[in-house]
């Protein structure tokens, strides 16, 4: 082998982690790649567009290109606009990170204001057209989960190709929730609901709550989440 891999694996084996903690998400330059960590709470979302690989097969591909780009542009604005930030983007989804006192408030308006994007706007803009959208057995949808916690953020990679890793339940959970469809779009921890405003967790025109209590396995542990349809205008 022209590389010594073992010798690579041992190196990080044997390297103390050098820790801090960080109020904010750190960008990539506050991480040393050879032992550098930061601990940050912090509340993580996954947006996740549903039946991409169906949209593929069914769709002119052109046309599925131009879906996941409204997708990915109108998520990534939204997180920005929410006080958050886009730190990773994963094929047809991407994952936000919200930090600061309203960081769970804002990543569910986040997630709201997505569902509204994605139902009133993407939705009704490509099945007006293209007819192949229309007449289509499914239709664009998608799936939000939200968690938060405290997490270890390190670097992974090589030097000149090399992105930060968040390490923890949240940046985890969150993305297995947004996998979750049966007709809800945003899934949230208790934790998250727990520590958001009032504005995000009831209706404003009748006040009703916009959100349903469940539970669902991870890793052999009940979690309790919260789950919605409802969706929120940016802006409102």
């Amino acid at each position: 082998m022209a590389r010594d891999y073992r010798s690579d694996v041992s190196t990080i084996i044997s390297t103390t982690w050098d820790t801090a903690e960080s109020e904010n998400f750190p960008v990539t330059s506050d991480v040393k790649l050879a032992g550098g960590a930061k601990w940050v709470s912090a509340t993580y979302l996954y947006a996740d567009l549903a039946n991409s690989s169906k949209m593929a097969k069914t769709f002119d591909r052109r046309v599925t290109a131009k879906i996941i780009k409204s997708f990915l542009q109108s998520a990534t604005y939204l997180v920005q606009e929410n006080s958050g930030r886009v730190i990773s983007f994963d094929g047809d989804r991407i994952m936000g990170v919200f930090t600061g006192g309203s960081k769970n408030t804002n990543a569910v308006r986040c997630a709201l204001n997505i569902n509204w994007v994605v139902s009133e706007v993407i939705r009704s803009k490509f099945e007006s057209s293209y007819s192949s959208v229309k007449e289509a057995d499914f239709e664009i949808s998608h799936g939000v989960g939200v968690d938060t916690g405290r997490a270890l953020i390190v670097r992974g990679g090589v030097r000149g190709n090399n992105d930060l890793i968040s390490i923890g339940r949240a940046p985890n959970l969150a993305a297995k929730l947004s996998d979750l469809r049966n007709g809800y779009t945003t899934r949230i921890t208790e934790d998250v609901y727990n520590s958001m405003s009032d504005d995000v967790k009831y209706a404003h025109k009748d006040g009703s709550n916009m959100w349903e209590s469940a539970s669902w396995s991870f890793l052999d542990d009940e979690v309790d989440i919260l789950r919605s349809t409802w969706w929120r205008k940016p802006g409102a």
